[in-house]
């Protein structure tokens, strides 16, 4: 907790450098960058793309892991979950929520990869760019 400013200000330069280094990719219709609305901060604590659907998410997510990257989807929507589909009492079968699980995608932010994310945001971009 002592460090919690100096880590969190790392992990913004982190974020920012995806978010700068992938602007072309979102361009080209290739891939969705997170939307942070101007009145709201974050900290960082991931960085996610939604890519336009699921067998290219398990393709793309398949070749970084190949390449010792490692990124994952992100969640179950909770109706979906066992839980929720036990206990739920969801308003229809909510289409956009499962849509937009199978498209996301979080890649990998942790303080021991800032010497590596050059490295692994060519990786992902020149991924990303043959799907």
């Amino acid at each position: 907790m002592e460090k919690v400013e100096a880590i969190t200000k790392r992990r913004l330069q982190m974020w920012e450098t995806y978010h700068r280094r992938l602007a072309a990719l979102e361009k080209m219709g290739k891939i969705r960058r997170p939307i942070v609305p101007a009145e709201c901060r974050h900290n960082a604590h991931m960085y996610y793309i939604l890519l336009p659907d699921l067998r290219r998410r398990t393709e793309f997510i398949a070749r970084l892991k190949e390449n010792d990257i490692g990124a994952v989807f992100h969640y179950v929507p909770l109706h979906d979950s066992p839980m929720g589909i036990k206990y739920c009492r969801s308003a229809g079968k909510l289409p956009v929520t499962r849509e937009t699980s199978d498209r996301l995608v979080r890649l990998p932010l942790w303080l021991g990869l800032e010497e590596h994310l050059a490295d692994t945001i060519r990786q992902i971009t020149d991924t990303i760019s043959r799907l």
